[in-house]
């Protein structure tokens, strides 16, 4: 099977230029045609659409940037490369900002034109992936929000649709970042009861001294600070789903009021005497294993048992590398709209430090890994510099290493250590206490004590 070469068109009007571009064009394994003079190179650029054009500046009738402009109108992608006799910076500036991909002064650098025909046409087969896969997003490359086809991802897809077309309780297990929030969304909004409310609650993120009334609400003058009457996520929830987010971190002492509220269907807020009835199924969700958290004491059995009817386990980025490419791509496309970017992907080699990387955060940190590029990048391409040195590193552990430097105390490797972790765990501070085996009421501590934004 024979392989469809890149195709070039020449466009000049010296006929000595045309012969010596047209061999070389051969020897390097590009097909050509010559066109005499803008006006042909449109028409023949319009019939054939070659991959890639090569420009005289100066012809009569129609310039090199009159073609330029041209071309750009109907494929404002396809390479093009100018060349003149007659150069000048100012038509060198102009030529690039017009679009042209270089150019080039007689007598002709050949090594550095065959440079850049290599260098198109790298560009091309980036933009050809690039476009297979936005092709795949848009045939649908995932279920509801999530992306990704991998053997691993579908068998969740299939668990959130069974467990959505039920009214029972789940608890969704996964590390920081997952998407155990957009799957405990996706169970919701493929639910019968998608038209009620979807309420989050992060167990973690509330200061302990707050949470009991978070979740239960309370009447105004019940403590310090009850300006008003505040309805808690029950009430919120009400005839729709509460999502539950770091259930092991949710004090112990709490954990069997949830109980008992879930057993009757009653909640009585903070500081009031009447129950009010509720009716909202509990979504629950984890980053640590919760038979380990139970053994650990950070979580209560008979919560665990009365919430798993379904257990949900969303796999590590890590371990799904081979839907990396496609959720960049969706990235990309999502942060281009947000940021009016153009880029259109990676460059191979910026893929391959993506697909090397271990991703401690998943896939909330290859979203910003993707952001912060697309910002950065001034061109079509995401390239290696636009990657966050530690995933450009060569040495994946140095990402993770905590350097002990001479005269530090331990107070200061402790602080350096704490930092480290929670910049790896993506700020998740309980992602963080798990990794550290600590609970996250260690974490604010040592960050108050530390001074750690």
């Amino acid at each position: 099977m024979s392989v469809q070469k890149t195709s070039v068109l020449i466009v000049d009007d010296d006929p000595a230029m045309q012969e010596v571009l047209t061999i070389l064009m051969d020897e390097w394994g590009f097909s050509s045609r010559i066109a005499g003079n803008g006006v042909e190179g449109a028409e023949i650029a319009d019939s054939w659409q070659p991959d890639i054009v090569i420009s005289d500046v100066v012809m009569p009738d129609c310039s090199g940037l009159e073609l330029l402009r041209n071309l750009k109108k109907g494929n404002p992608t396809r390479p093009v490369i100018l060349i003149t006799a007659a150069a000048s910076i100012d038509a060198a500036v102009e030529a690039m900002k017009e679009g042209a991909q270089d150019f080039l002064t007689k007598p002709l650098d050949y090594s550095k034109l065959r440079a850049l025909l290599q260098e198109a046409e790298r560009d091309l087969e980036l933009r050809e992936k690039a476009t297979r896969l936005t092709s795949r997003l848009k045939k649908g490359s995932g279920f509801g929000e999530f992306v990704g086809l991998g053997r691993g991802m579908r068998e969740v897809y299939e668990l959130i649709e069974n467990v959505a077309a039920s009214d029972a309780s789940a608890i969704i297990t996964g590390e920081s970042g997952t998407g155990k929030e957009l799957a405990a969304k996706t169970i919701h909004q493929l639910s019968a009861r998608c038209k009620g409310p979807f309420v989050a609650i992060n167990s973690a993120a509330i200061p302990e001294s707050l949470i009991e009334s978070e979740v239960f609400g309370h009447e105004k003058g019940s403590f310090t600070g009850a300006i008003a009457t505040r309805a808690g996520c029950f009430e919120l929830a009400n005839t729709g789903s509460l999502f539950l987010d770091e259930i092991a971190e949710m004090p112990l002492l709490l954990q069997p009021k949830l109980l008992r509220v879930l057993e009757d269907g009653k909640v009585r807020r903070l500081g009031g005497d009447r129950e009010l009835s509720f009716n909202v199924r509990v979504l629950a969700a984890t980053n640590r294993d919760p038979r380990a958290a139970i053994q650990d004491g950070r979580l209560r059995e008979d919560l665990y048992y009365r919430l798993n009817v379904f257990t949900i386990s969303l796999p590590s980025l890590r371990d799904r590398r081979d839907d990396i490419p496609l959720i960049t791509q969706h990235f990309i496309t999502e942060f281009n709209n947000k940021h009016h970017r153009g880029v259109e992907a990676l460059r191979d080699e910026a893929m391959e430090l993506l697909s090397l990387y271990s991703w401690p955060g998943n896939v909330r940190e290859l979203r910003n890994v993707i952001e912060r590029a697309v910002i950065l990048s001034k061109s079509n391409w995401i390239e290696p510099s636009h990657l966050p040195p530690y995933i450009r590193d060569k040495d994946p552990a140095s990402s993770t290493r905590v350097v002990l430097t001479k005269g530090m105390t331990m107070a200061d490797a402790e602080r350096e250590l704490i930092i480290k972790t929670l910049e790896q765990s993506g700020n998740n501070k309980a992602e963080a206490a798990r990794r550290l085996s600590v609970d996250v009421k260690t974490i604010r501590n040592k960050m108050k004590a530390y001074r750690i934004e």
